[in-house]
Order: structure tokens, then sequence, then C-alpha cells
């Protein structure tokens, strides 16, 4: 049975921010089943280079990468990186932030520097990476960005006020970038997910508090990775084409718009 074209990855190259872990390794690893070439990129290197290493050796085109995405020479270096492996960029998903590590607490104990480092990874690192990989896809004339933000931004979700902001951040982030890149034939949209039980949330999180934050879901269950592959995918693929400064809110039904 032949697939339709419009959902057609294959060959593609894509890199994942924050893809040696939780939510970001389960994006590196269904694309690259999808038959994407991936780069899976995290600040943990060796996490990067285990992900890439099994896809590898699954036959997949992998390439694993550490990187600090919050700064300038790095996301360059990612990059270049990339185009020197597979010769283009045609996605970006990024999915890095500071999040899991992040206590919960009230606004008026956020420590300023976590405040500051929050929005230096979460926004500047955004920032930096679409930026390292517009040239390439300006070169190309096609690109796909994909921003991850969070249900946070539509519920107000308390006591990480910084993470919350970020996210919203990372919305008006996609919705002006859109309006600046899309002669260039380069999209960019965002994908906010509700409170997901990967690996590094299920360490950092109580099973309570993650079916207490899942109540009043109209799909009622606990919100898992493999939710939001669907949402990314088809913002990465040429099914959506035409969408561009969109937010696909992915939480079960908890907050609509």
């Amino acid at each position: 049975m032949s697939s339709n074209p419009r959902f057609d990855i294959a060959g593609r190259t894509v890199i994942v921010t924050g893809g040696g872990k939780g939510i970001g390794k389960v994006y590196a690893e269904e694309f690259a089943k999808a038959g994407a070439q991936v780069v899976a990129a995290d600040i943990d290197a060796a996490a990067a280079k285990a992900v890439a290493d099994r896809l590898a050796a699954d036959g997949h085109a992998a390439l694993g990468l550490g990187v600090d995405i919050a700064n300038e020479q790095a996301a360059q270096a990612m990059t270049q990186a990339t185009l020197d492996r597979f010769g283009a960029i045609d996605i970006l998903i990024n999915n890095a932030s500071l999040m899991s590590v992040l206590p919960r607490r009230s606004w008026l104990e956020i420590p300023i520097d976590e405040w500051d480092r929050v929005m230096e990874v979460n926004l500047r690192g955004t920032f930096l990476c679409c930026r390292a990989a517009f040239p390439a896809m300006k070169a190309q004339g096609h690109g796909k960005i994909v921003n991850i933000s969070s249900s946070r931004f539509f519920e107000g979700t308390p006591n990480r006020l910084h993470y919350t902001t970020s996210k919203a951040g990372v919305i008006g982030f996609t919705r002006a970038l859109a309006r600046e890149v899309g002669a260039f034939g380069i999209t960019v949209n965002a994908v906010a997910p509700g409170l997901t039980a990967s690996d590094t949330q299920v360490q950092s999180t109580s099973g309570n508090y993650l079916a207490a934050r899942g109540s009043g879901r109209a799909i009622d269950r606990v919100q898992v990775p493999d939710d939001l592959v669907g949402a990314v995918m088809f913002l990465a693929s040429p099914a959506s084409d035409f969408m561009t400064g969109q937010t696909l809110l992915v939480d079960g039904g908890k907050a609509m718009h």
C-alpha cells in the first residue's frame, strides 16, 4: 500500500533539541521510524549519542550531538554538523527546555538566577536555534520549525511561574517569526503539550500529581509522550504547508481554545 505523500517525511533531515531524554527522545525515535535523518541534540552529550547509536544500530541515519542551545556558538555548530553530515536542515523541533528540574514553589521564592536561566534556555535557546537553522532553510526554499510550548499558557498553571512565562513567550515568538520567514517557504508552528508522563517528568513528579493535573480532561487518562508525536509530525510534514503561526494544544481536551 502506498503512503500519502502529504504526510511523507522520509529522507528529510530533522534536528530535535533535547533529543537525548524524555519526550525529545521519543520524537527522535519516531522520526527515525518514519524514515527521516535524525539529529538528536542535547546538553547531555552522552544521552544524545546513546539515542543516535541505538537508532543507527537499527539501521536509521542518526547523529548525536552535545549542545547547549543557549550558547550561540553551540547552536551554530549544531547546524553546521547537521549540514556536514546530511546536507540539509528540513525540520527543526525546538523541544529542549528547563522544566522537570525546577522546584514547584511560589513565585515569591523563585531565585533571580533561576528565572534568568529558564529564560536563557527556553526563549533565547529557541531563538538561537531558529537563527542558526534559517540560512540553510532559506537556501533550500523550504523549512519546518516546530516550537514546543505548554498547556500552561492556556491554563495559567501556578508554581513554576518562570516556566509558564517562558512557554507563553514561545507562542508569541512563533507567531512573529512565522511572519518574518513565510516568504522563504518556512513555516513556524507550536505544539502545547499537557502535563506528560515522560521518563524525566516521572522522576520529578508523583503519580498522584500526574493524575490530579489530568483531572478534567475529556480523555480521562494520563498523557504520555506518544500522544504528542502525531501533532508534531503533522506540523513537520507537507500536510501543514499552508499552516503557520499556529499553536496546537494537545492535552486530552482539558483546556480548549
